[in-house]
């Protein structure tokens, strides 16, 4: 063995050394030899710390803009970013991926093991208590509010419960709308069907907003970027950018609707043995809207499991002016189009605005230079704290507001949807008539006898589409709609503090947006057989709230909230006979805005007799 040793050559190094005399001989002479004085030597000394310190002063100013620490009142001389404001988008999937291979990636490749199946779940009839919905899993609340966190009352503040139709549903506490009972299944009774009707998912902004809309605001700021700055708490807004789509479900939206699948099936999944019996398929029905499909699928998903097909048959109404569809009644309505009829909240909801976020514009505006922040605008940050929040899991803007500042919100939302959806919008129970007709169509095993609402003769007088002998019926539909429903129902222990002001927050009010309407509210007709009771019963329970039923004639003061069928259907068929849709929907009538005229019924001033 050789005692010398080489360094292994690399070719790429090596090519980058100089290769054999780099240099000519005539350029490797010795330098030449040179003497410095003593002051040479200090004037390069200076000239050196002098270049340093003028190249240090160059790029602070670079990135500063001054040579010099500005003074307070010149904060506003810079601007913010040009893309302040501006809307920011991810597309995917990419239109043309270049990794793509259906036949090497295939679904099913066989080998699936075991599969024999168990008994349904029973849960809302076998299990000790009720399981309930507390949560908004991977949302995160602001970090701190302004002011405490925990409650007058004492209890933990939720943020998540004040966003009004924007928070996400939640279990009710026992007892909010009126009755001490739960939603577990009485004594001496047992479940014999389920009609469910719910909201879809969290979702983007709409591109209309009657007042505030995080979007129109964010093209406010964009528009005049190279005007404004921001600075304390709003100093993140000088480089944020609008992030929100339009309309369609969230990540979280469509995760709700999975949970809620999941749980009905866990609750009612028994009720499927007689689709089983009979040989039949459940039939739930949704709208053709992107994010109302898209909900009745995910929680098709969640219910059935992946994959659905051949488990259910999924009804897809269309969502369009001129189609007659229970789940969308505004499209057949045309008083629903008209403003002055359907859209009274919003001089309410700016008298409110006015009043809880005063304190929050003379704390904010000063913290915005080169744009005037108005009561709109700071509402406006509320929203999209809410948006942000459930479409990108935290928002910055929460943190802007107090406790008692999103419990105006909350009031806001309230004030909002009582005057245009609910029992303070006189166009809210005709336009959620048709489906009480469905409801009791379905309930008596009987045809609808008149269409003369929204409901659809093609759809609900076909066995197929529109099957009356089921058990189980689930319906996806919009919170405006569950509101209207609620409100031709004339469950009126919800409207017992209406009308509502618009100057304060009433102490002890029976409606609540954030209860009634959330994202993926669900309203629950649980149906029952009871030993105590000759007839059948019907429950009303909204995200898990018994309803009291006192307000529908016939129905008794009950502990846990039961109504005979017969009765409650008896009551409901005079209330639809008394329901002048065409009236409503395409009479000559005005109303005054504001508080000079009201209703608690939902109903506008009645059609002039004729003589």
């Amino acid at each position: 063995m050789s005692t010398s040793y080489k360094e292994p050559v690399d070719p790429e190094s090596q090519a980058l050394l100089p290769q054999g005399n780099a240099f000519p001989e005539s350029q490797q002479t010795q330098p030449a030899q040179r003497t410095y004085r003593l002051r040479h030597v200090g004037l390069a000394y200076a000239a050196g710390i002098l270049s340093a310190v003028l190249v240090e002063l160059l790029l602070c100013s670079r990135y500063s803009g001054s040579l010099w620490p500005k003074a307070e009142s010149t904060l506003s001389a810079d601007f913010a970013s040009p893309d302040a404001g501006s809307t920011e988008v991810h597309r995917y999937p990419p239109a043309k991926p270049t990794n793509v291979f259906p036949s090497l990636f295939p679904s099913d490749v066989g080998h699936a093991g075991p599969t024999p199946t168990g008994a349904e779940p029973a849960l809302v009839a076998t299990a000790p208590s009720y399981p309930l919905h507390t949560g908004a899993p991977h949302l995160l609340s602001p970090l701190a509010l302004t002011n405490s966190s925990t409650s007058k009352s004492g209890s933990q503040f939720d943020i998540f419960r004040h966003w009004g139709n924007l928070s996400p549903w939640f279990s009710v506490e026992r007892g909010s709308f009126g009755i001490d009972a739960g939603p577990e299944v009485p004594d001496t009774c047992r479940v014999t069907g389920l009609h469910l009707l719910h909201r879809h998912g969290a979702r983007y902004p709409t591109d209309w907003a009657s007042f505030g809309g995080p979007a129109n605001f964010s093209a406010r700021l964009h528009n005049a970027a190279d005007g404004w700055s921001t600075s304390g708490e709003l100093d993140f807004m000088n480089n944020w950018t609008y992030k929100l789509g339009e309309e369609i479900l969230t990540p979280f939206g469509r995760q709700q609707l999975f949970d809620l699948g999941v749980s009905m099936r866990m609750k009612y999944g028994f009720l499927l043995q007689n689709f089983t019996a009979t040989n039949t398929l459940p039939v739930f029905r949704t709208e053709s809207q992107d994010r109302m499909l898209a909900s009745a699928l995910n929680f098709a998903i969640g219910f059935f499991g992946y994959p659905f097909e051949g488990q259910y048959q999924q009804s897809i109404t269309i969502e369009e002016n001129g189609y007659n569809n229970t789940l969308a009644p505004y499209k057949t309505c045309k008083n629903a189009g008209d403003f002055s009829k359907s859209d009274r909240a919003k001089p309410y909801v700016k008298q409110w605005a006015e009043i809880y976020l005063h304190d929050a514009l003379e704390r904010l505006g000063p913290q915005m230079h080169g744009y005037e922040l108005t009561i709109e605008d700071v509402y406006t940050l509320q929203q999209t704290c809410a948006y942000e929040t459930v479409a990108l899991g935290y928002s910055k803007f929460c943190e802007l507001f107090t406790e008692d500042e999103w419990k105006g919100f909350n009031y806001a939302m309230d004030l909002y949807f009582w005057y245009d959806s609910a029992f303070g919008s006189p166009v809210a129970r005709a336009q959620g008539v048709g489906y009480v007709q469905e409801l009791v169509s379905r309930l008596t095993h009987t045809p609808i006898p008149v269409h003369n609402t929204s409901t659809n003769a093609t759809l609900d007088d076909s066995e197929a589409t529109f099957p009356l002998d089921h058990a189980l019926y689930v319906d996806a539909t919009h919170e405006v709609v569950v509101l209207n429903v609620i409100t031709a129902l004339n469950l009126t222990t919800l409207a017992e503090s209406g009308p509502l002001p618009a100057d304060h927050i009433p102490e002890h009010r029976s409606f609540k947006a954030s209860h009634l309407a959330p994202f993926a509210t669900n309203i629950q007709f649980q149906l029952l057989s009871c030993a105590s009771d000759p007839d059948p019963q019907i429950r009303v329970i909204i995200n898990d709230g018994v309803v009291p039923l006192t307000g529908i004639r016939g129905c008794p003061a009950d502990k846990d909230g039961k109504c005979p069928v017969p009765a409650f259907v008896a009551a409901q068929r005079e209330l639809i006979a008394d329901t002048d849709w065409d009236w409503v929907c395409n009479g000559e009538w005005d109303v005054p805005a504001g508080a000079a005229w009201n209703t608690t019924t939902g109903y506008p001033p009645p059609r002039p007799r004729t003589e």
